[in-house]
């Protein structure tokens, strides 16, 4: 099922999509209507893409109300983590965004190369997996930087930004090099 619902947060309007059936298998998210339905389309061919059957049916749940009390800082990131599905992520992914979630707390970043080197790969592969990271802000891939600035996201760098500077991260908001 798909639950979609939208939030006034920080002077924005977030739409927040969440996929699940027993747990969550994918959400998405977007300051922008029209980026979003992009966005849910993009999300529901990597999860089947990866073997997980999604069904796009809107059905309500409190998913969209959760990730946003992750993001306004009223639930802890790893509190959310049992509910994740893990459906079509791989082995390594999975280590990768468990750490990430249970280390890197809201307000702080790392580095690719510091958690590279924390999970004994290289950045390449870091890189790769927050890529792929089927639960944005909940595995919160927006606290892996560059160490000379903020890096990539997927899919724009304004939610990167955005979620960073709601978390007071300014100082690396500052420096968009990518």
């Amino acid at each position: 099922m798909l639950s979609v619902d939208s939030f006034g947060i920080a002077g924005r309007k977030v739409w927040i999509g969440v996929f699940f059936d027993e747990r969550i298998q994918g959400i998405t998210f977007s300051l922008d209507r029209g980026q979003f339905d992009d966005n849910v389309k993009r999300l529901a061919g990597f999860l089947e893409r990866r073997g997980v059957i999604v069904d796009a049916a809107r059905r309500e749940s409190e998913y969209p109300s959760l990730v946003r009390e992750v993001i306004t800082g009223g639930l802890e990131n790893g509190e959310l983590l049992p509910m994740l599905s893990f459906e079509g992520v791989t082995p390594f992914e999975r280590r990768v965004y468990e750490w990430l979630t249970k280390n890197v707390k809201r307000g702080s970043v790392i580095t690719y190369g510091s958690l590279a080197e924390a999970l004994k790969t290289s950045p390449r592969a870091i890189g790769g997996a927050m890529r792929r990271n089927p639960y944005p802000i909940i595995v919160p891939c927006h606290r892996v930087v560059a160490h000379d600035g903020i890096g990539y996201y997927t899919p724009r760098l304004e939610e990167k930004v955005f979620l960073l500077e709601i978390e007071g991260v300014k100082e690396w908001t500052s420096s968009r090099r990518t």
